[in-house]
């Protein structure tokens, strides 16, 4: 063989190389997402399945707080109605978040629920599955900034639009009005 037909070659066979170990990594990044996703889903369960014992629990001490118990029932009835998308779903987990912070403050005023040790360990819970919550978003959000990135930039952007692999949105937080803390005032 002639010295530019094995140049030829090599430089094919250095793209197809490329081409391979490009679209491997969009797809080890596409399976971090989605394991980083479900991550969050399992957080979210965890969380869905606390409220109704913690409910329950502040519904003993609070009867007259009908408005604050229905708005997390129905913030967590809405989350268990939602679809797989990430940002519809990101506004629901906000808003049920939200209700909860509620829920708390209300907590405040009764001394006795404060004390209930039941209240204490789902309150435990709670936040600490809040603070998983967090951590999974984050982990998921980093995910997706390394594939979008990935799929947005030069070279790698060609095996991405051949693939037609697309940008993954972020969970974050809808609105500024989501990002305040709740003031209850009595």
């Amino acid at each position: 063989m002639s010295t530019p037909i094995l140049v030829i070659l090599a430089v094919i066979i250095c793209i197809v190389l490329w081409l391979v170990m490009t679209y491997n990594r969009f797809i080890v990044l596409k399976k971090r997402v989605d394991e980083a996703f479900s991550d969050i889903d399992i957080q979210l369960k965890r969380r869905f399945d606390l409220i109704p014992n913690l409910v329950s629990t502040v519904q003993g001490y609070a009867a007259h707080e009908r408005g604050v118990l229905e708005n997390v029932t129905k913030a967590r009835a809405d989350i268990q109605n939602m679809s797989g998308d990430p940002l519809e779903r990101a506004g629901a987990e906000n808003q049920l978040t939200s209700t909860l912070k509620t829920l708390f403050a209300v907590a405040e005023n009764y001394p006795n629920l404060k004390a209930d040790t039941n209240f204490l360990e789902l309150q435990r819970e709670l936040a600490d599955t809040e603070n998983k919550i967090q951590s999974s978003r984050r982990f998921y959000n980093g995910n997706v900034r390394e594939l979008n990135i990935k799929v947005n930039t030069f070279p790698a952007m060609i095996v991405a639009s051949v693939f037609k692999l697309k940008e993954r949105p972020f969970f974050e937080t809808e609105s500024a009005e989501e990002r305040k803390n709740i003031k209850v005032a009595f």
